[in-house]
């Protein structure tokens, strides 16, 4: 299929499924049940961190904390870090433990008593001279306490760091699907989220021939879709992952 094609065949999908009524089920979801951005950036950053594993389970798991938390931000704000360790101690989503997740809440109360927000803790990292969020992100992760294994992974090493770079497509991307909570970095500076679904297409559609899902291969696939849509690369990964979601799609539905 020619460059011209492919992007008339993402279009079409693009219009028919990235609508609201088709995130669930989708940790995605959870940022729509708090109206200010201070909540949910911190809604985000916790399901995106916990989205990993069947879909079933991570709902299960984020709706736990959030239970806990009330309002995040009034909840991390207002908490003294050992209330943070106590409330989440017997907390468990497969390999991340409640002390794990207790470090990363405490590492973003720090970030929100000195920033004021997430986003301001991301700006003060973002240069707009960079291609891509990476090194903002590496220094964001920095910020918030450093890497913590199987939750909080770096940039700097070679993970596709799948979750922070959805993390950073709910925050930056704004359209039916996407809340976009954070005004000023460009949507062409995003690059994808790769999973297993997303990799699968981007050996389909020709944009990779490598076989390791690390950083490497995010920014190939990244490197193609923004040929197509420069101003907005990851444009089409809601649409394109529904496959790994919901359960009423089937890869018939993406033949091109």
């Amino acid at each position: 299929m020619d460059r011209r094609s492919l992007y008339e065949f993402l279009e079409r999908l693009y219009f028919q499924y990235n609508k609201r009524e088709l995130i669930h089920p989708d940790p995605l979801e959870f940022i729509y049940r708090y109206k200010s951005n201070r909540d949910r950036e911190l809604v985000g950053l916790i399901a995106s961190s916990l989205a990993y594993g069947r879909v079933k389970q991570i709902l299960k798991s984020v709706e736990i904390v959030l239970n806990v938390m009330g309002s995040p931000h009034k909840y991390l704000v207002n908490s003294d870090p050992r209330i943070i360790k106590r409330d989440l101690k017997g907390f468990k989503h497969r390999f991340t433990s409640g002390d794990e997740l207790s470090t990363l809440l405490i590492g973003v109360r720090s970030v929100l008593k000195k920033y004021g927000s997430l986003e301001h803790c991301f700006m003060d990292a973002f240069d707009e001279t960079n291609e891509t969020v990476l090194p903002a992100l590496t220094e964001f992760v920095q910020k918030l306490g450093g890497p913590i294994e199987g939750l909080l992974p770096s940039p700097s090493g070679k993970s596709a760091c799948k979750r922070l770079n959805l993390y950073m497509r709910w925050m930056i991307r704004k359209d039916q699907v996407d809340p976009g909570c954070w005004s000023k970095v460009s949507p062409s500076k995003l690059v994808i989220p790769l999973d297993t679904h997303m990799h699968k297409m981007g050996l389909e559609f020709g944009f990779t021939r490598r076989k390791q899902a690390d950083i490497r291969t995010v920014l190939e696939i990244t490197s193609m879709f923004r040929s197509i849509m420069p101003r907005d690369p990851v444009r089409y990964d809601f649409v394109l992952t529904r496959l790994g979601i919901r359960n009423d799609m089937s890869h018939e539905t993406f033949k091109w």
